[in-house]
């Protein structure tokens, strides 16, 4: 029997035009595994292009510009002239699930060509012709990579900076648990390829817009402690946003943030969109509780310890109902 890996290499392999895309909100993760890919298949001569369903984060710019991977951006609108039908594959990388891709279910309704799925979440749906998914993996590139392994495709500078950047932010620079061998097998394998880790941790990490430490600072204002001090609440709120001149991008990894206080089990951050949207809840949990069980009730999924969920509700009433729902679980009702 075709493995999973080889079925999507001869999916490609099939295919003269290809659409990359990832779930809404990208991280480092998302985009360095979608840049790897785009990478790894021009090497092959296939053509493709990048949808992102929100804007190109401030913070991962320079790998958008450094690797010159033009994007089309559907955060507002559909791009004019993108035409679905034009593409032999879609290939969605870092999520399984509708819910991390708005506007696209109902635009592949008819798409004649293959939809390709590589992820490593343990929330899924069945709606793909191909998946490619290992939950063990600590990040979406570590699958990236060991396809392009398969594909004889050799890890350059730029496919190698690409997988650098989607295992060191998805494994918090290699501290979270979701860090196994194979991470740091692929890490030395990535720095031996040429990729300058104090650059782009720089980049990462002591580049920050002052806008987001503002942000940052609202955020812990706003901390709550529950549940004898096993649950950190915080919520920004559209003022937030108004006052700080912070973007939903420079949310990324506040809901870390809390996970410093000894006695927190689980983190919860609550976001109001800034004009359109659901309100967004982050979760981060050390071990106790499964969040990506408890996002699931929402509509939401993710990992053990690293799950989210969207609601179409106001923040106060988000606020209750999720909170007493994390209460109870943590057994505090």
């Amino acid at each position: 029997m075709t493995d999973a890996y080889q079925q999507i290499i001869t999916a490609l392999e099939a295919s003269r035009h290809v659409l990359v895309t990832t779930h809404i909100r990208p991280d480092g993760d998302a985009l360095g595994s979608a840049a790897a890919m785009i990478l790894a298949m021009r090497r092959k001569g296939i053509a493709n292009e990048l949808l992102l369903l929100s804007h190109w984060p401030t913070k991962y710019a320079f790998l958008r510009d450094q690797l010159a991977i033009p994007c089309h951006d559907a955060e507002k609108a559909w791009p004019a002239g993108l035409d679905l039908q034009a593409f032999d594959a879609i290939m969605v990388v870092d999520t399984g699930t509708w819910s991390q891709l708005p506007g696209l279910q109902e635009r592949l309704d008819g798409f004649a060509g293959k939809k390709l799925v590589i992820d490593h979440h343990r929330t899924q749906e069945s709606w793909a012709d191909l998946k490619l998914v290992s939950t063990d993996a600590g990040a979406a590139g570590e699958i990236v990579a060991e396809l392009l392994d398969r594909w004889q495709v050799p890890f350059d500078n730029e496919i190698a900076a690409a997988l650098f950047i989607a295992i060191t932010t998805d494994t918090g620079w290699f501290q979270f648990s979701n860090t196994r061998p194979y991470t740091l097998r692929l890490a030395a394998r990535l720095l031996e390829a040429g990729v300058n880790m104090d650059d782009i941790y720089k980049r990462l990490y002591q580049a920050e817009r002052r806008e987001r430490v503002r942000l940052q600072t609202r955020a812990m204002q706003s901390l709550e402690l529950l549940a004898g001090g096993k649950l950190a609440v915080m919520t920004i709120r559209k003022v937030d946003f108004a006052d700080t001149g912070a973007s939903v991008p420079d949310t990324e990894n506040l809901i870390n943030v809390p996970m410093q206080i000894g006695s927190v089990e689980v983190s919860m951050l609550i976001a109001e969109p800034i004009d359109f949207g659901p309100t967004r809840v982050s979760l981060r949990s050390k071990g106790a509780v499964d969040v990506s069980k408890f996002a699931e009730r929402f509509g939401g999924g993710g990992h053990a310890r690293a799950a989210g969920f969207t609601l179409q509700k106001d923040t106060a009433n988000t606020h209750g109902v999720v909170v007493a729902a994390m209460v109870a679980e943590l057994g505090y009702a």
